[in-house]
């Protein structure tokens, strides 16, 4: 059957640009990068390094992946020793999937040379071409939707969000939505927006971009929220300024944006995970908890025009 001649024009352009960039980053050799691993075998080690302890099931799900050719690709990891299996907490009969200390080094080797290609690409571009190549793709993920809930028939029901660095400017939206939510839903007076300001003014002088990174969650233009990890010690990190937009609740983008923030912390060797909320903000204790933080400290203070308890959870690695 004929396609409508303006689809089919635009099916030739999907597919002239997926064989331009498939080429250009390298993607069509037996191995990824130069190694062992296929394209396939590369993105599961990737979930398995980013994810709290998955089941073949949710990556079978999540992946859109055959469950037998998943099959072969976990026992060939776990004949490599990258991998092993064990019984979920909740139901002995499920087995949770692990990397090994080996697995975490031959991802980080493989994450390695992966930011290192995508660097040799973008370095010999003006930074402004960098922005509009990176706007660009934002535009793409977004149009596609690719991190969009489903609605009961499975079509995406909200245009997909995405999560990039900070850039110039993000600071300033940062303290200003801080302050003004806060103010709005708590009643916090202008002293809140102050400490906002000396955090967000404190990550941008003494940034380590080894170990200290901001998310901006972005859809169309519009932020819909951020958060922060910072160094605290050589082993522990902050977690700081997680926030929300009311437009963008109920999308899941609170859990997205602290596992994100976790899974960074592991990579970048941290053992513990810290942060300070108060004990009157229900939506983001919840989500702490639901991440595995554990609360281990509480004290009533005075602050923002509230008699408030500050609280201290930590969550360990």
């Amino acid at each position: 059957m004929a396609l409508p001649a303006d689809l089919d024009r635009r099916v030739e352009a999907v597919r002239r640009f997926n064989r331009f960039y498939t080429r250009k980053i390298g993607v069509l050799g037996a191995g990824l990068l130069d190694s062992p691993y296929s394209l396939t075998q590369a993105r599961v080690l990737y979930e398995l390094a980013h994810r709290e302890r998955p089941t073949a099931s949710d990556l079978v799900r999540d992946l859109g992946l055959d469950p037998g050719y998943l099959s072969r690709i976990l026992r060939g990891f776990e004949n490599e020793g990258l991998l092993a299996r064990v019984a979920s907490a909740d139901d002995a009969r499920q087995r949770r999937l692990t990397l090994t200390a080996l697995g975490r080094r031959t991802f980080a080797g493989l994450e390695r040379t992966t930011r290192q290609q995508i660097a040799a690409l973008l370095e010999p571009l003006p930074e402004p071409q960098q922005t509009r190549l990176e706007r660009a793709m934002d535009q793409i993920e977004g149009v596609l939707g690719g991190d969009s809930p489903a609605d009961a028939d499975g079509a995406p029901a909200e245009p997909g969000y995405i999560l990039r660095p900070h850039r110039p400017g993000d600071m300033g939206w940062v303290v200003h939505r801080h302050a003004a939510l806060y103010a709005a839903e708590y009643g916090w007076d202008e002293s809140f927006e102050a400490l906002v300001a000396e955090i967000a003014a404190g990550f941008i002088r003494n940034f380590q971009p080894a170990r200290e990174r901001c998310w901006i969650a972005e859809r169309d233009g519009r932020i819909l929220g951020s958060i922060f990890l910072v160094r605290e010690s050589e082993d522990v990190a902050k977690l700081r300024l997680l926030l929300v937009e009311p437009s963008a609740r109920g999308l899941g983008l609170g859990q997205r944006l602290i596992d994100e923030c976790l899974a960074f912390a592991r990579r970048s060797g941290y053992r513990r995970v810290r942060l300070w909320t108060n004990a009157n903000l229900a939506a983001a204790r919840h989500l702490y908890r639901k991440a595995g933080f554990r609360l281990i400290e509480s004290e009533p203070h005075r602050s923002f025009g509230h008699d408030l308890v500050s609280e201290t959870w930590e969550l360990t690695l």
